[in-house]
């Protein structure tokens, strides 16, 4: 197995789970919480507006036949008319009311901009509030039963891959975790007030709660959900923004600046999303090994200058110390310069 990426892994493992079984589990479970509230919301479901998110929603409502509540995080970066359409679109098109926080936008400005110029991962605060939220909101809420779409770690690989239903420890799957909050408060001037809603509820408080992840009970698939959603009204990039360091144009597709985060992965690491995605298509048997190579080359170094520009004009940085930081994020082990001055890998997989 030497060589083989922990993702890719579990989905030779899909093959031996009793998917039958576990969908029995969820419907026991769905069972459980049903009406536990009466004519009031008896499970919650965190969303973006995505596609993932419109499968999750109608999983619940119209397959489970639960009554969700939605709890979202709003980025605070200028929204793409797809992430204005689709958000909008959940709530009309499920009939479920959607309750969404607009995060303190100087909390988050100082937070950033920290954040990417010390560890090079500038969309922590949000991150940690799309998993923080969720959880606060369904304790007042009282619905215990807490929806999420795939555990990342176990589907994409990471340090917390356990194949596990319960969503409860997916603060530690790396995205949002590893910072003191300590170190924030003293180094970019905010308070522990600042910060209440990114601490996550007390080990009493989650016991009350039951998370889950829906990739445990049935087999997560990105392209089926996106197929799924767009025949139920969600908007992909197709007639407005041709990404560059993107494969696909239908994830993360709410907002611009949002994005750097995810290339953020190529100098620490040397690759990033564009990567991510061909392996989910060879995974997904719709390209080859050769093709994910091509889209690769092509995308993978190729930050969107979009992104760039609603990044830097919310942050307030020119585009010369946007770059300036970036630079210093690379790992002179994976790059090199070229004559050009350009960063490249020293040892490229099209050159395997």
């Amino acid at each position: 197995m030497g060589g083989v990426c922990s993702a890719c892994r579990s989905y030779e493992k899909r093959n031996q789970i009793n998917w039958k079984q576990r969908w029995k589990e969820f419907e026991q479970i769905c069972d459980k919480y049903r009406g536990m509230n009466g004519s009031s919301y008896d499970c919650a479901v965190a969303v973006s507006g995505g596609k993932d998110s419109h499968f999750q929603v109608h999983l619940m409502k119209n397959v489970m036949h639960m009554n969700p509540i939605l709890f979202s995080v709003e980025d605070n970066f200028p929204m793409t008319e797809a992430g204005k359409h689709n958000i909008r679109n959940l709530s009309e098109e499920f009939g479920c009311s959607i309750i969404r926080i607009k995060p303190d936008i100087r909390t988050q400005k100082k937070i950033t901009r920290y954040m990417f110029e010390t560890y090079g991962k500038p969309t922590w605060y949000i991150d940690r509030l799309i998993y923080t939220y969720p959880l606060h909101m369904a304790l007042k809420f009282h619905t215990p039963l807490l929806v999420y779409g795939e555990n990342v770690s176990y589907e994409y690989g990471g340090n917390a891959s356990e194949d596990t239903y319960s969503a409860k420890n997916q603060l530690l799957n790396g995205v949002a975790s590893d910072v003191d909050m300590n170190e924030l408060i003293q180094n970019v001037g905010i308070t522990k007030q600042d910060l209440s809603l990114t601490e996550p509820p007390s080990v009493d408080e989650l016991d009350k709660l039951d998370p889950i992840y829906i990739s445990y009970y049935a087999p997560w698939n990105s392209v089926r959900n996106y197929e799924f959603a767009k025949k139920h009204g969600f908007h992909d990039l197709t007639h407005e923004w041709k990404r560059t360091h993107h494969v696909e144009d239908f994830d993360q597709v709410d907002s611009r600046g949002y994005i750097v985060h995810s290339w953020m992965k190529y100098p620490k690491f040397g690759h990033q999303f564009a990567t991510d995605y061909a392996a989910r298509f060879v995974r997904y048997g719709m390209i080859s090994r050769k093709e994910a190579v091509k889209l690769v080359k092509d995308h993978d170094s190729a930050l969107d200058p979009l992104s760039v520009s609603d990044f830097c004009e919310f942050l307030g940085y020119s585009e010369t110390e946007f770059w300036n930081i970036v630079d210093k994020f690379y790992n002179e082990e994976l790059f090199k310069r070229d004559e050009f001055g350009r960063w490249e890998l020293r040892q490229p997989v099209w050159e395997e």
